[in-house]
């Protein structure tokens, strides 16, 4: 599997990572290493967790995090990327304060985050959604706190708009602290109908006005589903968001594409993202072993 260097750092990791939200509850611990180890034997070793994992199973809030230290455990924490995220709203199950992005707060997720995982840092540390309602600058400040701590070595935002970003990152290089170098929101051949994206806690997706930006940031963008959640395997059954727009149109092209080259419409989906201009790494979040080769 290819590798993606991040820019401004030492941080290699394959083109495609691995989500592991419903590992360790929806998908059993062995189930879950089995298919950790084939996605290593592809070349991969970016795996994608949170704080907030899986809070939507029972007993699971905390889960995935420790699927994934056992996994290092396992594996070996020389062969993996890990990332982990922070500073996420409120939700039923999940309680936050209004301001989850206070910076003793993301300070605790992160602490109980690494113990989880077992490990003294992680490689790559998100602020999981932007409240947007506190300067972009005094977030990117109060995040490299964790870098000077040693308890990550980079810095990510996840649901951010590119704007915010770019605002973060200039302050940043302008301070000579350490910005974000990669950023992860929802991309997809078929755009969801999401509105209302710049509320506090929102969550985003790349939107086409935002591409000219990132390239000229040389941003990664870490694409969370990727495949629009089985819109294209399940031929628009599954459509959820993302039915509406140009997607059904998107996923004609897309079967008729696939059928040409022997392929399937997932595998059109992702290759849309990997050759895209601005640098993508697709997130994968199966577990089906068939699905995952």
């Amino acid at each position: 599997m290819k590798k993606r260097l991040l820019a401004g750092t030492d941080i290699e990791v394959s083109a495609l990572a691995y989500g592991m939200a419903d590992f360790g509850t929806q998908v059993p611990t062995e189930a879950g290493l089995a298919l950790i180890e084939r996605y290593l034997e592809a070349g991969g070793n970016f795996i994608d967790t949170a704080h907030c994992y899986s809070f939507w199973a029972p007993n699971g809030w905390g889960a995935s995090e420790a699927f994934v230290g056992e996994a290092v455990w396992r594996f070996g924490r020389e062969r993996l990327v890990i990332a982990t995220k922070g500073g996420h709203v409120g939700m039923d199950g999940y309680p936050r304060p209004d301001a989850f992005a206070n910076p003793e707060l993301v300070r605790q997720d992160l602490t109980e985050s690494l113990d989880r995982l077992e490990l003294p840092s992680v490689d790559i540390y998100y602020l999981h959604r932007d409240d947007t309602r506190v300067p972009a600058e005094e977030l990117i400040e109060a995040a490299n706190e964790h870098v000077a701590s040693g308890r990550t070595r980079a810095l990510g935002a996840s649901n951010w708009s590119a704007a915010r970003l770019a605002q973060a990152n200039s302050y940043a290089l302008a301070k000579r602290l350490q910005p974000f170098v990669i950023l992860q929101n929802q991309w997809s051949l078929a755009e969801p109908d999401w509105t209302d994206l710049d509320a506090p806690g929102a969550v985003r997706f790349v939107l086409s006005s935002e591409e000219a930006l990132l390239v000229e940031l040389g941003i990664p963008v870490a694409a969370w589903s990727p495949t629009a959640n089985g819109f294209f395997a399940t031929n628009g059954v599954r459509s959820g968001p993302y039915g509406g727009g140009a997607g059904r149109e998107r996923l004609a092209r897309a079967n008729e594409l696939a059928a040409a080259k022997g392929v399937t419409p997932n595998q059109i989906a992702l290759a849309f993202l990997l050759c895209h201009p601005v640098t993508t790494i697709p997130i994968l979040g199966t577990s089906s072993a068939e699905h995952l080769e």
